[in-house]
């Protein structure tokens, strides 16, 4: 079937029927959703995606921050087919192993730097994020077992992080909707303030002494818990879910002081932030701190195929590897040889057309540069970005900052107009995000800002005539 004419020999009203009597999508309310009618998305290229009735939309959010290099690659496609006709599957239980598997974990040793005394030699894979946090929870604990010190279990993560949605992963994160439901945290799971500048700094306060301010609040956790009880700290370099949350260049070297000072654990969840996002192939080289365990997935196929997994330092790897005997965790597609395959494909790709390289570059300067003009909007507050990854504050009143009420939702009326006039841009309470693919060139970043700045006029006309601003 010719992909250019899937949407043609859809009937849109009859795949949402079967999509709402059969479908339970994650994150959704599906009465609204039954209401409304899921969009239908059919086809992709480039930057690009289609839905069953025709329409085009620039993907601003990269599928959902994983399509780092851009829909329609073929290479991908092949080396998914050529695996899957050698070696479709094989587990990594039992002493076996596959060549796609020890080829990638190689290649993604080669490719995190050592920083410090803390380089990356083992990878442990999973098919997720939300897994890979899972097998932090069992390593961290289970490497404070080792050592003679199995008190140290609580793991202290961020209010309003985002860590995935399993029982470990949601409890990890910080979001209070997903605490709602499940009884969680676990227990000996616990949280501290988000390093958010535009609001929670106080008056007169620079950013770097916010920053300086808002890490001193793990130390403060530490205390109050006991630190021979802290086994770790985990965070995303740049909070995603949460609204692109950038922390002050002061944050990060003071988070590392302090979990060296008490001998605690780093856990860098860059699930979002690796493979180029920031400009680096992971993001902890972009801030200069040192993790311990590094969570990966998305990018690392550019989101063709599930896969996940962990960067293992040196001083968590030696012990397990010497001290612990087997380790009595896994999954049946840990090492999955046909998302290795494509790993290392995608890598490849990466490699070749210096991605990383180019957000780093020219070309990340020319993204901020452009996005950095939508400050002069009116409903605009604040804008800022890191590498191919932005946010911005939609207020009332730009010089008090008065925001909107949470129930005019704001946010989800600007989204609304993004979706309607082709862009797919992300709503997060009054914040909007991109993460766009990172083959961007100079004239779709500008058709991005143009695009953007559409939808910000059409809100601003709607919270105008709805009398809502300052």
């Amino acid at each position: 079937m010719n992909a250019a004419n899937t949407s043609e020999q859809l009937d849109t009203k009859e795949i949402q029927a079967l999509d709402s009597a059969h479908f339970i999508h994650p994150f959704t309310d599906h009465g609204d959703l039954a209401t409304r009618g899921a969009r239908v998305i059919t086809r992709s290229e480039g930057v690009y995606v289609w839905d069953s009735e025709g329409e085009k939309l620039f993907d601003a959010m990269s599928g959902l921050w994983c399509v780092n290099a851009g829909y329609g690659r073929q290479a991908l496609a092949q080396a998914a087919y050529d695996q899957m006709m050698t070696l479709p599957f094989y587990n990594s239980f039992f002493q076996t192993t596959n060549v796609p598997a020890v080829k990638l974990a190689t290649k993604l040793a080669s490719l995190a730097p050592k920083v410090g005394d803390r380089s990356f030699e083992h990878v442990f894979f999973s098919s997720s994020g939300s897994e890979s946090n899972d097998s932090n929870v069992r390593m961290v604990r289970r490497y404070w077992d080792l050592l003679g010190q199995p008190q140290r279990k609580v793991i202290i993560s961020r209010h309003n992080a985002y860590h995935g949605s399993t029982m470990a992963g949601a409890s990890l994160g910080g979001m209070s909707g997903m605490h709602a439901q499940g009884d969680l945290p676990i227990p000996n799971i616990t949280h501290i303030e988000q390093p958010y500048f535009y609001e929670n700094g106080k008056p007169g306060e620079t950013a770097d002494e916010f920053g300086i301010r808002a890490a001193g609040w793990l130390e403060e956790k530490i205390l109050q818990i006991g630190a021979d009880k802290v086994a770790a700290f985990i965070a995303e370099p740049i909070q995603g879910a949460g609204g692109v949350i950038i922390p002050p260049a002061t944050y990060w070297p003071e988070i590392q002081r302090i979990v060296d000072k008490y001998g605690i654990l780093l856990i860098s969840d860059e699930v979002i932030c690796a493979f180029g996002r920031l400009g680096h192939w992971f993001a902890y080289e972009r801030f200069g701190y040192k993790p311990d365990l590094v969570t990966f997935a998305k990018a690392v196929t550019s989101g063709y195929i599930p896969l996940g997994g962990v960067m293992v330092g040196d001083r968590v790897a030696k012990v397990l590897i010497e001290k612990g005997g087997e380790f009595n965790h896994g999954y049946t597609y840990s090492g999955h040889p046909v998302a290795c395959a494509v790993a290392l494909a995608n890598l490849e790709i990466m490699e070749a057309e210096q991605l990383p390289q180019r957000v780093r570059g020219e070309m990340g300067d020319y993204f901020a540069k452009r996005y950095a003009e939508l400050n002069d909007h009116p409903l605009v507050g604040m804008t800022e970005s890191c590498g191919f990854v932005a946010g911005l504050v939609l207020v009332k009143n730009k010089q008090t900052r008065e925001r909107f009420k949470e129930e005019d939702a704001v946010g989800m009326i600007c989204r609304g107009h993004c979706f309607n006039n082709g862009l797919i841009m992300r709503a997060v309470g009054d914040r909007m995000i991109i993460a766009p693919p990172l083959t961007l060139t100079h004239a779709q970043i500008d058709e991005m800002i143009a695009l953007i700045t559409n939808a910000l006029d059409l809100t601003y006309a709607d919270v105008k005539k709805n009398g809502w601003l300052a």
